[in-house]
């Protein structure tokens, strides 16, 4: 059996650790400072990183998931969620979840001090992740991703019978 990382991060372990920024490939405002806890740990099915927003930044480009799953806990700040149709604050305490084929959503941070929060979900082998403001579609097989734009997607009519 190989060797497992010890299933305990201590906070000062977890201050410690770098954040790195993720730009996303869709948004360039969407810069997310991450920690991700559950690499750190071991964790194959399930991603787990503690996330912190800069005043002016995005977490990600508007979108849902076909295939995974996932949920963010606001641990300081506040910032913005755009879920669906609705603009709503979120604060320290809050806690959103996404099933698949939720509503679409993205959160950012207008205000002055950092948004910080805990988001984790699924690591499907297979998922389509779908950006409505932007018309676009990305596909990740076994971790590899492509993407399409909706205009070039073409549906198969089924075989005639």
């Amino acid at each position: 059996m190989a060797d497992k990382p010890f299933p305990l991060l201590t906070s000062g372990e977890i201050q410690a650790m770098p954040e790195v920024a993720n730009i996303h490939q869709f948004n360039a405002k969407a810069v997310r400072h991450t920690r991700s806890i559950g690499d750190y740990l071991g964790l194959e099915h399930v991603g787990l990183h503690i996330v912190r927003l800069e005043s002016g930044d995005e977490s990600t480009q508007f979108h849902f998931h076909h295939c995974d799953e996932e949920f963010l806990y606001i641990m300081s700040g506040k910032g913005i969620a755009d879920i669906g149709e609705q603009r709503c604050e979120v604060n320290a305490g809050d806690v959103m979840a996404f099933a698949q084929h939720s509503l679409p959503h993205s959160l950012s941070n207008p205000f002055d001090e950092d948004l910080v929060y805990l988001m984790g979900g699924t690591r499907s082998e297979i998922d389509i992740c779908e950006y409505p403001r932007i018309n676009r579609k990305m596909y990740r097989v076994h971790g590899k991703k492509s993407y399409v734009d909706m205009q070039h997607l073409h549906d198969l009519k089924p075989p005639e019978k």
